[in-house]
């Protein structure tokens, strides 16, 4: 069986940021799924549950209601593995994509007051969430990304 695409990323040099993991044509727009590699994988510890899904509901709330972003964005969802998640966008502006990317990130960091979908009846698992834990994660991706400038959004391959 052919191996999926995210399957033929060496793991072992992936380190954190912001990466172009496929480009899909759908009708007349392209698709682009970013990975956003927040540890390093089989290094780090991958982030808990909680941090995820407290990272989750803020990203995907901010982004889909930011007026500049919002009609871009299709998803924002964490990865199996704990160490990231992945951005899917109908834009092929990269650049404008990594600042959306480190906005939501500020916004998340800045976040004061209530959780987004908080509620029994707006989540299923709506006890698991930890904004503490998640701004922190927040802080030390976004670090990384501003250590990096200008990103070549490709993967590792040497």
């Amino acid at each position: 069986m052919e191996k999926i695409t995210s399957f033929t990323i060496d793991h072992i040099k992936l380190q954190p940021g912001l990466y172009v993991s496929r480009k899909d044509p759908v009708g007349k727009e392209t698709v682009t799924t970013f990975d956003l590699r927040i540890t390093s994988p089989n290094e780090e510890p991958v982030m808990n549950t909680a941090e995820m899904h407290t990272i989750e509901h803020l990203a995907a709330t901010y982004l889909r209601n930011d007026p500049q972003y919002r009609d871009r964005v299709l998803y924002f969802g964490p990865m199996g593995c704990q160490t990231g998640f992945y951005l899917l966008v109908r834009s092929q502006n990269h650049a404008e994509n990594f600042e959306a990317v480190k906005t939501v990130l500020r916004r998340i960091i800045d976040h004061d007051g209530g959780m987004f979908g908080a509620e029994r009846k707006e989540c299923g698992n709506y006890r698991n969430l930890d904004l503490e834990s998640a701004k922190k994660e927040c802080r030390v991706y976004l670090e990384a990304l501003e250590a990096i400038g200008t990103p070549t959004f490709e993967y590792p391959t040497e």
